[in-house]
């Protein structure tokens, strides 16, 4: 007895193993990928005015381009919602950037939107 005891305790270890080094998504665009790619943006999002600058229009096209499969969207959205929260940005200028770049995104940068929905 004290051996199958033994054995559900190793199955069990091994298991909670598997679990916490599986990863958490199938997604490829990390948070670090989003920051990177919407950094030139920040200032713009908190104060500006108008067109938004050349090197934020990058990133957004370079993050829109990256963010293919249904995982990407959603982590690259998951991201940018967390971000939005934390940044203090204007949600006007969120809302209008990926238009006032030419991009199309299937989400709008808010920390409102429900990431999930993303297919």
């Amino acid at each position: 007895m004290r051996s199958s005891s033994q054995a559900i305790i190793f199955l069990m270890a091994a298991f909670l193993v598997l679990f916490l080094i599986a990863p958490a998504s199938d997604a490829a665009v990390t948070c670090g990928d989003v920051a990177k790619e919407i950094g030139p943006c920040v200032n713009y999002l908190r104060s500006g005015s108008g067109a938004p600058p050349a090197s934020c229009c990058g990133g957004v096209k370079a993050l829109a381009a990256s963010a293919t499969t249904t995982p990407d969207k959603q982590a690259a959205c998951a991201c940018l919602k967390t971000q939005s929260k934390n940044l203090n940005i204007k949600p006007e200028l969120a809302k209008a950037l990926p238009g006032n770049c030419g991009v199309s995104l299937p989400y709008p940068i808010s920390p409102n939107f429900d990431c999930t929905t993303i297919r």
